[in-house]
């Protein structure tokens, strides 16, 4: 008699537990081998997403004074000085902190129905061939901490827009994880104290959870009386993964009654997306700095109206110019304006000491788009930003999007997660880690 495919049933029990990293599973479910050293190095990652993309013309380097080939890549140019573009301006101060990579996607195509990718290189319609389904990168990080923050991770986006909702982080089996709406919603979950009455209901969730995992262990006792040698081995290897939850769902369980840190601003009201952008980089950095979270996705684009920025015409519209310099120059305008926030943000960070570093050393941090160029509905040539890390930045990569085995975006999140401290090699489509990164 066949045992329960453990993959199959950890997925199920992790739909209800948000299912944390277990060391003992990890090689099975492709997590590999957990950095112990995180612990006492703590690392971070933070995703910025903008759901229409950025004006190609005006964000890419032209005329770059120097360009080299990477060795044994044939694909890829790095180059070491370029000009940023008027989009990008901003940046300026920020350059040698981060990495501009051109030519770069996921091999796929889907328009608006593809910009969900940008963090998975998985479409939904496309998860159930997948053994993560479309999870994205910041949810397969958090599984390496869950237990060591207040909040595994944290999504922040609108609840409204084009899609319905922000669409930035989907979970492994596949299902989006709705966000966290505002900065005085943000403020709340951080700072605020939690009610008794909603602690109650935390410890008899956790309660149930544990009552699943419970009949899970029942049920697979019975079974281990029928089944042969082998199969009883490969049923303990399931039993031990499924303790390694009980142990991380202790761990989560223990957050329930421990005091929230003291904030350093006042509880914000929301305002509009336009407004509220620099407050949210803001919050996010306390959350870093608090360490009420290690992770941290914010996805731009929903709910941000133009006329905040004295800008006529919907963002959606503008994104679709038609070459007509009127819309092109509004464009500009917000591009101009979120990159500007962007390096704000940048910028915080770097001068935020983190015991003998400053936090932006300490901080992966992705910002870009799954949508190329929104006038085309295209997912190609993505406009991807690297900051941060230990990396050696300060230049341009480029791929070459014709040639033949150019490697997908996924592969840089390998190279994401490593810095984050997990000992992985594998993530969705990626065939390896990002050359030219070091």
């Amino acid at each position: 008699m066949k045992t329960p495919r453990r993959r199959d049933v950890l997925r199920s029990v992790g739909v209800s537990l948000s299912l944390p990293f277990m060391p003992s599973a990890a090689n099975d479910i492709g997590m590999g081998n957990f950095d112990k050293a995180q612990l006492n190095a703590p690392k971070r990652m933070v995703c910025i997403g903008n759901m229409l993309g950025f004006y190609p013309a005006a964000f890419w380097p032209e005329n770059p004074k120097q360009d080299g080939k990477v060795e044994n890549h044939p694909s890829l140019v790095s180059r070491n000085e370029y000009e940023l573009r008027p989009t990008c301006k901003s940046l300026e101060l920020q350059q040698q902190n981060f990495t501009l990579i051109q030519g770069f996607d996921h091999l796929l195509a889907g328009g608006h129905f593809a910009i969900h990718a940008f963090l998975s290189g998985v479409r939904q319609v496309d998860a159930k061939a997948m053994p993560t389904a479309n999870m994205t990168i910041d949810q397969y990080a958090a599984e390496f901490v869950t237990g060591q923050t207040r909040y595994p991770t944290l999504t922040i986006g609108s609840d409204s827009g084009i899609h319905g909702g922000c669409q930035l982080a989907w979970t492994r089996s596949g299902t989006r994880v709705p966000p966290i709406t505002g900065p005085q919603q943000l403020f709340q979950k951080l700072f605020l104290g939690t009610s008794q009455s909603d602690k109650i209901k935390e410890a008899e969730r956790f309660e149930l959870q544990a009552s699943i995992l419970d009949g899970v262990l029942e049920q697979s006792g019975r079974l281990q009386k029928k089944l042969d040698a082998a199969d009883r081995r490969k049923l303990d290897e399931y039993l031990n993964s499924l303790r390694e939850v009980e142990k991380r769902l202790d761990l989560r369980r223990s957050w329930v009654d421990r005091p929230k840190p003291k904030a350093s601003l006042r509880e914000p009201k929301n305002q509009n997306m336009v407004e509220d952008l620099p407050l949210l980089y803001d919050l996010i950095l306390l959350a870093l700095q608090t360490d009420s979270t290690r992770i941290a996705t914010l996805e731009i684009g929903g709910d941000f109206n133009p006329k905040d920025l004295g800008i006529k015409g919907g963002y959606h519209g503008l994104s679709h110019h038609g070459h007509r310099p009127a819309a092109i120059e509004s464009l500009l305008r917000i591009d101009q304006y979120q990159i500007e926030q962007f390096a704000r943000f940048l910028g915080k960070l770097a001068a935020t000491q983190d015991d003998n570093d400053n936090l932006l050393r300490k901080t992966c941090v992705l910002f870009g788009s799954g949508m190329g160029n929104a006038n085309s509905h295209t997912n190609t040539n993505l406009p991807v930003v690297l900051a941060g890390g230990s990396w050696k930045h300060g230049k341009q990569l480029i791929f070459n999007p014709k040639a033949t085995g150019r490697p997908p975006l996924t592969n840089l999140f390998v190279s994401m997660l490593q810095e984050f401290g997990a000992e992985v090699d594998q993530f969705a489509t990626s065939t390896g880690t990002l050359r030219g990164l070091s």
